[in-house]
């Protein structure tokens, strides 16, 4: 079955369909919402949440983006309410100190070819929770930070300053990982 006829049938309240495109989509999106939450039981209820919400807005589903896509965005926004309910704060910045931070793009950001996709997800992990989420959306879900600042309902100055910080951080922890003081 095509997938468009599958959405189509979803949203005609079709509960095969529904299973089906389920079906087609739950692991993927039980692993991004891992990403976010490191507890398995709340992924697992975040992604059954986005789900029950996607079913429910199905008829906003335009086609403009991939089914994929655009559920992943209700996961995604799925793991973060969970999060700012377990009241984790985002840290307010002055936008004038932002706006210099993000137009300092003088140095590259390297990994050395040694370091693994596994470590750096492991050390992204270990950074602060202001930094953490948006350079899971930049580097990892492949978010622009226009998308970001909708996301995590921020300037789009924040969301550069805070992956350019993050990602500094990061370089940081990863040096210090290769030189052997690490892990």
């Amino acid at each position: 079955m095509l997938k468009h006829q599958l959405i189509e049938d979803c949203r005609a309240n079709n509960r095969k369909a529904q299973l089906k495109l389920y079906n087609s989509y739950c692991d993927g999106m039980f692993i991004v919402a891992s990403r976010f939450l490191r507890d398995t039981a709340e992924a697992e209820d975040a992604m059954q949440e986005a789900f029950i919400k996607a079913f429910a807005k199905l008829h906003q589903y335009s086609g403009e983006v991939t089914f994929g896509a655009w559920l992943k965005r209700i996961v995604i926004n799925k793991c973060l309410d969970q999060l700012k309910a377990k009241k984790l704060e985002y840290v307010a910045l002055n936008e004038q100190l932002i706006e210099k931070v993000a137009d300092d793009e003088s140095q590259d950001w390297q990994v050395d070819d040694g370091i693994g996709v596994e470590e750096v997800k492991a050390e992204i992990q270990e950074l602060p929770e202001k930094y953490k989420y948006p350079l899971m959306l930049y580097l990892i879900e492949g978010y622009d930070h226009e998308e970001i600042s909708e996301i995590l309902k921020i300037s789009q100055v924040a969301s550069r300053t805070l992956v350019h910080r993050g990602k500094k951080k990061l370089q940081e922890k990863l040096k210090v990982f290769r030189n052997g003081t690490g892990y």
